[in-house]
């Protein structure tokens, strides 16, 4: 197996361990120059205290039988005999004609759709004697048979129960008795620097077991932005997918699920799903068939330190909210573009991907205090969470919202019909953005919406507002149904 790809700004990888995606991952030494005739510096002789590494053998033979290995039967559409052809070949239009097929994008000849039998693998863990057994959401996505094979070369149809994908947990159940299992550890009690190792079936390779340290928590993901991953350099591939990740006394505190990468393999850096996380939601599971998550309704993007300046923020943390969901719960509590949320119920936000892995991780209908950085001054708003399930908010991506140079625009107001096409009260059209306005993304066409977080009504308005900025001006824009926070840099 393959894994899967996904574009990343910095053109990196970040992939998919997709075992089970259906259709096919001495220290040296320093030494300082002194100057000359001073005397050589005192050398300790005291040795460091040295950290005895986990007996990772004991906890292999301890727990390695309740990681198990599964193999997905699936299947795909594919087109017939599908066949690509270049609109200038002189035989294009004779086969568009009579082909048989149509032709879609670039001359592609469309034919029907068959059925494509698929197989992939991954690796799970039990976590209940009776048969229940946790994994990834992607290793069992679209299966349509699912088998789980035990250490001791048992082998049992396994049942999917439930799947979520916005945490990538699925939790099986197979008909056993008596199954090893794995105890849970506390992820509050998971340090950086601290030994973990996995066991997992990379490449089909059953129970392999390979150990590094947790690099860093609560990693925020792009398309992830429910889960605060743990960051690890355990070597993870294609088939450890699913599989638990243990810290030195044998305890999970981890599923496997991803790796960062530009070949598509492991190339020292795999992040997992924390164990609290994924028991909340196998918790659901078990008793409903589904997991539900919490929404704010809004779309949020970085506090970067151009923001901060444009918002008198102390230093660049919180979630900059640009749009909000009319008539969500965030709408309906007070929220207004142009503010920054530092905290949920006394959580510290510092990156924009913590809001919606704090968020996503209630239940909805609970309400949950936010701490707002508002016009310069802190404020506290009270909200009642929706269901994510409803419709998902939108992370905007901070680098897409990057400036430099002074501010330029010609500005215009909007017409009444331009208004009703925007489906906005107030803003001005932007008709040209030059030098650092055309430099920061703002582009002809774009609706300036709001300055500094307060809305726009004039250009005089405007003229002011960036005469008393300091070193950027935050501008709201709104380009088609999208709207964006975008610091644009005065000097």
């Amino acid at each position: 197996m393959n894994a899967s790809r996904l574009s990343s700004p910095r053109a990196l990888v970040l992939a998919l361990v997709a075992a089970g995606a259906l259709g096919a991952a001495a220290a040296g030494a320093y030494t300082s120059a002194n100057a000359v005739g001073a005397p050589a510096p005192a050398v300790s002789t005291a040795a460091a205290p040295l950290i005895a590494a986990p007996d990772f053998s004991t906890i292999t033979q301890r727990d390695g039988p309740a990681v198990v290995n599964i193999s997905v039967v699936g299947s795909s559409k594919a087109a017939e005999g599908a066949t690509a052809m270049d609109p200038d070949d002189p035989m294009f239009e004779f086969f568009k004609r009579f082909g048989g097929g149509q032709m879609g994008p670039r001359g592609r000849q469309q034919q029907p759709e068959r059925e494509t039998p698929t197989r992939g693998q991954g690796s799970g863990f039990i976590v209940d004697s009776s048969g229940i057994i946790m994994t990834n959401a992607h290793v069992v996505k679209d299966a349509t048979e699912v088998t789980v094979k035990l250490t001791d070369r048992r082998e049992f149809r396994a049942k999917v129960l439930g799947a979520d994908p916005k945490t990538d947990v699925a939790v099986l159940k197979i008909d056993a008795k008596n199954l090893p299992t794995l105890q849970m550890g506390n992820i509050k009690d998971l340090k950086v620097g601290e030994w973990v190792l996995a066991i997992g079936s990379p490449f089909g390779f059953e129970n392999t077991v390979t150990a590094g340290v947790v690099s860093a928590k609560g990693r925020s993901l792009p398309d992830d932005s429910y889960v605060p991953f743990i960051q690890t350099d355990v070597a993870i591939n294609p088939g450890n997918s699913g599989g638990p990740l243990l810290n030195g006394r044998g305890e999970v505190v981890g599923i496997n699920s991803q790796i960062y990468t530009r070949s598509g393999g492991y190339q020292g850096v795999s992040f997992a799903i924390p164990i609290d996380v994924a028991l909340q939601v196998k918790d659901q599971i078990v008793a409903t068939g589904k997991a539900s998550h919490a929404k704010l309704g809004i779309a949020v993007q970085e506090v970067n330190q151009a923001f901060a300046d444009s918002f008198k923020l102390d230093k660049p943390e919180g979630a900059l909210v640009s749009n909000i969901e009319k008539g969500g719960p965030g709408d309906q509590a007070g929220l207004k573009a142009g503010d920054v949320i530092r905290k949920v119920d006394g959580v510290a936000i510092v990156s924009s991907g913590d809001l919606p892995a704090v968020i996503g991780q209630q239940m909805p209908g609970k309400n949950v205090t936010l701490e707002v950085w508002r016009q310069g001054e802190r404020t506290e708003l009270s909200a009642k969470l929706g269901d994510a399930s409803d419709k998902a908010a939108k992370v905007a991506k901070s680098d897409e919202a990057v400036g430099k140079g002074k501010l330029g625009l010609a500005l215009r107001p909007l017409e009444p019909a331009e208004k009703r096409q925007a489906s906005v009260e107030n803003g001005l059209l932007i008709e040209d953005a030059a030098g650092p306005a055309a430099s920061a993304g703002v582009q002809a066409g774009d609706v300036l919406l709001a300055i500094n977080g307060t809305p726009v009504r004039s250009i005089e308005q405007v003229r002011e507002v960036a005469a008393k900025a300091g070193k950027s001006v935050a501008l709201l824009i709104q380009r088609g149904g999208d709207k964006i926070f975008v610091p644009v840099n005065v000097g």
